[in-house]
Parts: C-alpha cells; sequence; structure tokens
C-alpha cells in the first residue's frame, strides 16, 4: 500500500473490502466494461508491467442505462495507434496496489507485443495532459542529471536577476511527498511571485527573464505572457520541459500561471525555506503545503496520475485576460497536432501547395505561415523551393523536418505566434533584411485564428513581402461542416485588412473544398509593392 497520511487512511480502509468486488470483466480494441462498487478512485493500466494510462473509475467512465454498477471506458484516442499485438494486461488500483483485472490479451492481427515507444525509440505514457510523453518513471537518475543541473543553474541565475524561483506544481508536489520527481510526470515546474503586482509589469520581467536564460544557451518557448518552457537535452538527447510560471499577489490574492488564483498569505510564502528533490536541496515557500492544497485541493497527499485541475472560471477569465491573449487556441492545436508531429508525414500537397509552386516566380522562397504538421511545406522543398515553416506550434513539424533531411531538402522550421507582435514583429524584421524573393503561403490560417492574428499575418506579410512579395491564402467564409478549429471570415474584413497593411488584393476566387463538402472556400491573391 502506498504511504497515506491522516484521513487519506481511513478512506483507503473503507474501500479496501470493496475492490474485490470492483473488476474490469471486457477488454477489447475498443475499451473495457467494468463492474465498479464504493468509492471513486484511480486505476493504473499496465502493458507488460509498464504503468501507460490512469483512469477514475467513475469519473472517467460511463454508465450502462439500466445497471448501477456496470460501466465502460473506451482507450484514448492517442492509444489506439499504439493498441497492436500482445500484451499482459493488468488494472491496478493506484493508491491500494489491488489487481482489479488481469488479462492476456490481443490488439489485431500483430504477433509482437505492444509497444509504448516515441519515433527516437524512448519509452512514453500519458502524462497528465493526455500527452505521451517519456515520463520520469522510466527515467534513471543519470539520464535526469541535466534536468536537475538545469533547475540548478536557472534559479541561481534568477536570483541574481532578484527573482527567488523555487519547484512548482508536480515537481513541488514530488519533493514535499516523495521527495522524487513524480513517476507519472513528465515534465519540471519552476514558480516565482513577482515584486511587481501590474500584470504589464509581470509580463515585461517575464520577457527579461525569457531573454537572459537564452542568453545563458537554452532554447525556450513562450506559453503566455508570464509563463515559458526552457528546453533541456537529457544525457540519452531527449528533450525534457523545464516550465517556469510567473506570479504575483494582488490584494491578498495569489495568482500564479497557470492554475492559481486564491486568497493567501505572504506569511506562507516567506521567508523562503527548503525541500528536497533527488537528493538535491531547493528553495520552497515557508508553507508549500498552503501552495499545493491551492494548486491540488485538500487531498494533495493522496497520489492521482489522472488528476485534472479544476480551476475556477473566474481564475481562468482573469489569467486569460491579464496574459494568454498571445496563445488564442494554441491548446486545442497543440492537442490536434503533437501527437502526430514525430512521424515523418507524406508529401501530399494541398491545392493551395500545387497552386503556389504554379504560380510563385522561380527561385522564390516560401514562407509556409501556420504549416502544421508541414506537409506542404515538406512537398515544396521536395519540389526544388528553399522552404520556412511557420507555427506556434513548433514541435508539430518534427517529422517533417526529419523527412526534409533523409531527402536532403531546403527545410527549416521557425516559431511565428500570429497574435504575439513582439513575435511578428521581430521575426518580420529579420526576414526583410533576407536578400531574394519571397511568397507566403497560409492555408486556413487567416480563419483559425482570431483578429489579433488576422491582423498579426498582415503585418508580416507587409514586412516580408516588402518589394512585390506575394500572399496566397485559402480561407473558409462559410457554408458546410465547420473544418476543426475555424470560423468563417467575412471578405469585406479581409480586404480593408490588406489595403490597410499596404496590400493590393490580386483575386479572391473560389475554390472546391478538398474534402468535397459544401465549405465555402475562396483563394486569396494579394501583392506588396
Amino acid at each position: 500500500m502506498a504511504d497515506l497520511t491522516g484521513r487519506a487512511v481511513a478512506t483507503a480502509r473503507r474501500v479496501v473490502g470493496k475492490v474485490g468486488r470492483t473488476r474490469v470483466v471486457r477488454v477489447d480494441d475498443t475499451g473495457m466494461g467494468l463492474v465498479v462498487h464504493g468509492e471513486d478512485r484511480v486505476v493504473d493500466v499496465l502493458f507488460d508491467g509498464r504503468r501507460i494510462w490512469s483512469f477514475w473509475l467513475v469519473r472517467d467512465t460511463v454508465r450502462v442505462p439500466r445497471s448501477l454498477s456496470r460501466r465502460t471506458v473506451a482507450w484514448p484516442d492517442r492509444m489506439r495507434p499504439y493498441l497492436k499485438g500482445r500484451t499482459e494486461l493488468v488494472f491496478r488500483d493506484h493508491v491500494l496496489g489491488a489487481d482489479i483485472g488481469r488479462f492476456d490479451q490481443q490488439f489485431g492481427d500483430s504477433d509482437a507485443r505492444v509497444a509504448f515507444v516515441n519515433a527516437q525509440g524512448l519509452e512514453i505514457s500519458l502524462d497528465k495532459s493526455g500527452r505521451f510523453s517519456p515520463t520520469f518513471g522510466g527515467r534513471t537518475a543519470e539520464q535526469l542529471e541535466p534536468l536537475l543541473d538545469a533547475m540548478d543553474t536557472v534559479i541561481a541565475m534568477l536570483a541574481e536577476l532578484d527573482v527567488q524561483a523555487f519547484p512548482a506544481y508536480g515537481t513541488l508536489l514530488g519533493a514535499v511527498r516523495e521527495g522524487q520527481f513524480l513517476g507519472h510526470d513528465s515534465d519540471a515546474d519552476l514558480g516565482y511571485v513577482s515584486r511587481h503586482t501590474v500584470p504589464v509589469d509581470v509580463i515585461t520581467e517575464s520577457y527579461r527573464l525569457q531573454r537572459a536564460v537564452s542568453e545563458r544557451g537554452f532554447a525556450t518557448y513562450r506559453y503566455s505572457g508570464a509563463a515559458f518552457r526552457i528546453d533541456v537535452e537529457e544525457s540519452d538527447g531527449s528533450v525534457r520541459g523545464l516550465d517556469l510560471f510567473g506570479g504575483f499577489m494582488d490584494g491578498g490574492r495569489l495568482y500564479l500561471m497557470g492554475e492559481v488564483g486564491t486568497d493567501y498569505d505572504e506569511s506562507w510564502l516567506h521567508p523562503f525555506g527548503t525541500c528536497t528533490l533527488a537528493g538535491r536541496e531547493y528553495p520552497a515557500p515557508a508553507r508549500p503545503e498552503k501552495l499545493l492544497e491551492a494548486m491540488y485541493g485538500a487531498s494533495w497527499r493522496v497520489p492521482d496520475p489522472a488528476f485534472k485541475f479544476e480551476t475556477p472560471r473566474s481564475t481562468t477569465v482573469r489569467l486569460n485576460d491579464w496574459f494568454r491573449g498571445m496563445t488564442v487556441y494554441r491548446r486545442e492545436w497543440e492537442r490536434k497536432l503533437v501527437g502526430a508531429g514525430g512521424r515523418v508525414p507524406k508529401p501530399v500537397p494541398s491545392g493551395l501547395a500545387r497552386y503556389v509552386a504554379g504560380q510563385a516566380p522561380e527561385g522564390a522562397e516560401v514562407l509556409d505561415v501556420g504549416a502544421g504538421l508541414g506537409v506542404d511545406a515538406l512537398w515544396l522543398a521536395v519540389q526544388g523551393r528553399k522552404v520556412t515553416a511557420y507555427d506556434y506550434v513548433t514541435r508539430a513539424s518534427r517529422g517533417a523536418l526529419v523527412g526534409a533531411e533523409r531527402r536532403g531538402v531546403d527545410l527549416t522550421s521557425r516559431p511565428l505566434n500570429l497574435t504575439d507582435f513582439r513575435s511578428v514583429l521581430s521575426e518580420g524584421a529579420r526576414v526583410v533584411r533576407e536578400p531574394g524573393e519571397r511568397v507566403i503561403l497560409a492555408r486556413h490560417v487567416l480563419e483559425a485564428t482570431n483578429r489579433t492574428g488576422r491582423e498579426g499575418l498582415m503585418r508580416f506579410a507587409s514586412l516580408a513581402l516588402r518589394g512585390g512579395g506575394t500572399l496566397y491564402a485559402d480561407v473558409w467564409t462559410g457554408g458546410g461542416e465547420p473544418p476543426f478549429g475555424l470560423r468563417p471570415v467575412a471578405i469585406d474584413h479581409l480586404v480593408e485588412l490588406t489595403e490597410r497593411h499596404g496590400g493590393a488584393v490580386l483575386s479572391m476566387d473560389p475554390v472546391p473544398a478538398e474534402d468535397g463538402s459544401e465549405n465555402q472556400i475562396r483563394r486569396w491573391v494579394a501583392q506588396w509593392a
């Protein structure tokens, strides 16, 4: 039985007697059926002894009609591609350690063992965000040394800038509860509480910290105005995220990106104490249990690999309004794209990519804005074009870059966030200094972002295409079923936006939807003199 305390022990004892009555009764390629008795609790799903997924018996399942105890749950979509072959499948109560099901299971027709590994051959599991990652449970102490070293470096560097950082979220939870990284977690978290009390000053400080981290040689990726990721390469070459979340006090309330907004006594924060993580000592708030309660609720001491944040809407709205305006819709696109981003896509072009290949001047570089998985970018590179794939979900194009390297073609990837004018203006200023002709391909980008993002694309075009470059964009204007992530855009709005940023609309011809639907697509062509 896991190491539990207080009320958690009492709860565990109450449910022990009902574990034997709860069992998994059916498993197939679509999911499983269960008979559930007693209180809701977490179950780990093990494939050949490795935990791959965890779920709550009631919260994450569906009750069978006209039955009080029978429930069903489907395999997560991200697991389905891996369900091929044989495996010893075990369902185990996470807290009590009791098995509620064991099967010698066959998925599909393959004779191989079911294997959850990524493109680099690393063992992966579903993390707390529902993404496949090399979780800490499968990593050795030696492999984690670079991450711990990076935490030491970043905390010391921020201290020199008068910012006291400390382990936060799952990293603080693991340190306080277990003295180690949580086995089901996949990244490390640091937090800090700014001396500033106005959001715009917190944002300015966060950018200052990001520049300082970048100057130390770390690659970074910004989540919002007050949070960014630091990429750390582990000993085997895999990359682990070290997140830095900013926060501030506002009238007796603590706001900490990305989930905390709560009444908070500053004496719970200062003076700082210490916590121990993987044998190393790190700064910690004076009352770390108070911060953990704000993050995970009163039951934070009970292990929960299937934990889901239930952030009050009032907190989410405030954090969105203050800090997240520059990452509109990105979480949805990350969920859509990142899982497939490690696979090399087949270079099958869209109609717009074929059109650009035929219309763009020979030798003109193609800037594929909103490249996604990079399918069009890879195809254009194979045709002999110099191509830069831009997206604010940069990991999505990893497979395309691998494909380009194998073929020896000219494809690069760069981050571009159209809703962050810092990103738009800095990248536009860099591009405009580069010699040569350029065109922009923007397939279903204008309707996948908001008004700020459309403004950002036109600002970027006015810089990158200065001197005669052309923008080619397919835009959904309505009709049929809305494609994923798209919202129809009015033609007159696009005309006004283009002309206001110095562009001239050359054509806006209707084209058939590639999926054969009744969606109304316009092929938008504009040029900058």
